[in-house]
Order: C-alpha cells, then sequence, then structure tokens
C-alpha cells in the first residue's frame, strides 16, 4: 500500500510539472506569433503561387479634373509600363475625363487590380507618378482622407488645412519624417501613402486638426513613442505614463447676450386669458354709466394729462431764465488766521527806502563823514582869507 501511495505521488507531481511547462510555452508561444522578427518580410507572391491565372475579368475607373489632363499625358506611358509588369490595362479617355485600368488573361496576382486601381485614384488626386507607383509594393498601402465635409465654414477649413501644412510646409514634413509616409493635401482631400502603421497615425493627426486641435500636440506624441519603441524593455509595457495630457482650455470668453430669457417653470396648463375691454369695465362699473357720463370722464383724464404736459413745459421754459451760481473769486485759505495780518512796520521801511530812491535812476549812497584831513583844509584856507 506505501508503495503505491508513494507512486501515486510522484506520478501526480510530474503531471503537473507538465502542466504548468506546457502552460509557460503557450505563453511564450503567444508572445513569439505577436512579435515580428526583425529583417524579415512577406515573400512576394509569384506565378507559380497562381499558374493558371484569374477567371474573370475586373475593372475599375476614376475620374480625374482637368487641370491633371496636362500631367497625366506627359507620364501615360511611364503608368502603362508600371502597370504592364503586374499584367494589368490601363486606358485613358481624355474626352470623359476617366482612367480604367482592368486585368488581362496573363494576370496572376488577384490583388494586383486593387493596387492599380488605388494608384489612378493617387494620379487623379495630385500625387506624383513616382511617389503613387509605390503602391505597387506589397508593404506599401494608401489612404485617402476626405476633409471637405467635417468643417462648414469654408474660411475655418481654409484655415484649419492650412494649420496642417504649416509654415513652409514645416508641420507637414515633420509628420512624414515620424510617419515614413507621403502626405499630399490638396483641395478637399488628404492623400498618405506609406506603411499600415503610419497611415493610421495620419488619419488621426488629420482628423484631430479639422476638429480644432492643432497638429503639434500629436507630433509631440509621436517623437515621444518613436523614442519609446528603441527600448527594448518597454515594448510590451504601457505608455501612457509618459505621454503628455493636453487639456483643451478655451481662453475666450462667450459673449452673453444683454437681455437674459429666464426661462419659466413647466406648467401643463395653458395661460390664464387676458381681459376684454367689457371685463375691465364691468370690474370697474363704468359698463353701467350712461354715455353722457363716460364721455365727461374720458374728456377730465385727457384734460388733467394736458395740465401735467403744460406744467413739464413751463418748467423747461423756466430753467433758461435761473441765473447759474457765481464761483466765489476768494479762495477760502486754510491757513491760520494770524497769518493773514499785516505786518505795519515792514510796510513804514519800504516807504522809506522809496521816499530816497530818485525816479528813473540808481539809488544815492550816503554821504561819508568828513575826516580830519578835509578839516585841516578848510582851516587853512580861513586864515588866508
Amino acid at each position: 500500500m506505501a508503495s503505491s501511495t508513494t507512486g501515486d505521488g510522484v506520478s501526480e507531481a510530474q503531471t503537473e510539472k507538465k502542466g504548468k511547462k506546457t502552460k509557460s510555452q503557450a505563453v511564450v508561444d503567444e508572445t513569439d506569433l505577436l512579435t515580428v522578427p526583425e529583417g524579415w518580410k512577406e515573400p512576394s507572391f509569384t506565378k507559380d503561387d497562381n499558374p493558371r491565372g484569374l477567371l474573370e475579368e475586373s475593372s475599375f475607373a476614376t475620374l480625374f479634373p482637368k487641370y491633371r489632363e496636362a500631367y497625366l499625358k506627359e507620364c501615360w506611358p511611364l503608368v502603362e509600363k508600371a502597370l504592364g509588369d503586374v499584367h494589368i490595362k490601363a486606358s485613358l479617355d481624355l474626352i470623359e475625363g476617366s482612367v480604367t485600368v482592368c486585368t488581362t488573361k496573363k494576370t496572376y496576382d488577384p490583388y494586383a487590380i486593387v493596387r492599380a486601381r488605388d494608384l489612378i485614384k493617387l494620379l487623379a488626386r495630385s500625387v506624383p507618378f513616382e511617389q503613387a507607383v509605390r503602391i505597387l509594393q506589397d508593404d506599401v498601402a494608401c489612404d485617402i482622407i476626405k476633409v471637405g465635409t467635417v468643417v462648414r465654414n469654408r474660411e475655418r477649413f481654409v484655415k484649419r488645412r492650412q494649420r496642417l501644412i504649416g509654415p513652409k510646409g514645416s508641420t507637414l514634413k515633420a509628420l512624414e519624417l515620424l510617419t515614413n509616409c507621403y502626405v499630399m493635401v490638396q483641395g478637399n482631400t488628404v492623400s498618405a501613402l506609406g506603411p499600415f502603421n503610419g497611415l493610421k497615425e495620419v488619419r488621426k493627426v488629420v482628423m484631430d486638426t479639422m476638429k480644432n486641435i492643432h497638429p503639434i500636440y500629436n507630433i509631440k506624441t509621436l517623437m515621444i513613442k518613436r523614442e519609446l519603441s528603441k527600448d527594448p524593455d518597454l515594448k510590451l509595457q504601457s505608455w501612457e505614463r509618459f505621454l503628455p495630457k493636453f487639456r483643451h482650455k478655451n481662453l475666450a470668453k462667450r459673449k452673453e447676450p444683454k437681455k437674459k430669457s429666464v426661462k419659466r417653470e413647466y406648467t401643463p396648463f395653458p395661460p390664464a386669458q387676458p381681459q376684454s375691454q367689457v371685463d375691465r369695465e364691468l370690474a370697474t362699473g363704468e359698463f353701467f354709466l350712461r354715455d353722457s357720463v363716460k364721455k365727461r370722464k374720458k374728456m377730465e383724464e385727457i384734460k388733467v394729462k394736458q395740465a401735467e404736459a403744460l406744467t413739464k413745459k413751463q418748467e423747461e421754459r423756466n430753467k433758461a431764465f435761473i441765473a447759474p451760481k457765481e464761483k466765489p473769486l476768494m479762495k477760502k485759505s486754510t491757513k491760520d488766521p494770524s497769518e493773514g495780518k499785516l505786518d505795519i512796520e515792514a510796510i513804514k521801511e519800504k516807504v522809506k527806502k522809496a521816499k530816497t530812491k530818485k525816479l528813473g535812476a540808481p539809488p544815492v549812497s550816503p554821504a561819508p563823514p568828513p575826516t580830519i584831513t578835509n578839516k585841516k583844509k578848510k582851516n587853512k584856507g580861513k586864515s588866508k582869507g
């Protein structure tokens, strides 16, 4: 019995270990499937994959504007040559202004006609031939975003479209470098050409710009994502903590109306019917009066109104005869009363000085006192005489 129990215990432990191993292998397999190894490319579709060709003929047609006619004439031989390598026939109708592509008996790739359709669409939307031919490659796709119906106001639409392009095309160039896509803004559409992941980002940026979100915010997040993707440790982690969160701030205050209408409370009952003139007369008792009495009352009311109007007019006329208030000549001094008294002694001194002065001549200095020499001269003169 003991040996059997031990044998069962060992078998159970082995089975548990095997179960854990299989689970870990399954997790590893799933992660391996989700990650694409570096440098891996999908093998191209050759004639050996579909030797019998296609059963039926498929065709697509698209219109192009008049201003693209001259360019399509020039590059049409190159278009025919590029589509001829994939065994697709293309025809240009200048009268109707349309381009048609269709499969042939030699066509072996069923998806080649879809790429040819995208090629003629890009050419019609002003994408140059050198860029549009890249759509025939396996790892390149295209997306034509219609932005004409997103904004109703035409002026606002033009401003936002110009915001997407940026000054001298700098915003568009930054978007192309970050997404590895070629972007062409023409009319009411935005044409993008490049890898699938880049096309998703381009569509998001374009639609956000048309919804009044500046493209610089999305470009900043793309730059951060590009740097985070280089770190292998962060590949399987969430990047939300690294990405910036921009809040929409509407700084311009909304203009409020001068007359604000206050909403009344909803009541299921209709409003009361307004009283007629007969109802008012019945309420005041005028209805039962005679016509002569009613006329007399009306005349009295008119006379009272006329008297009030005459008094108002008379008051307005009399305003012209009322003298305005005169301003005081001397300003009231806030100084002490002692400062306003006259200084009599100072005035006396001024009068004395004025008497000594002669009119129009400088003031005469007083004569110097007689000295001893002068006295001697006077005495000598007297003795001689």
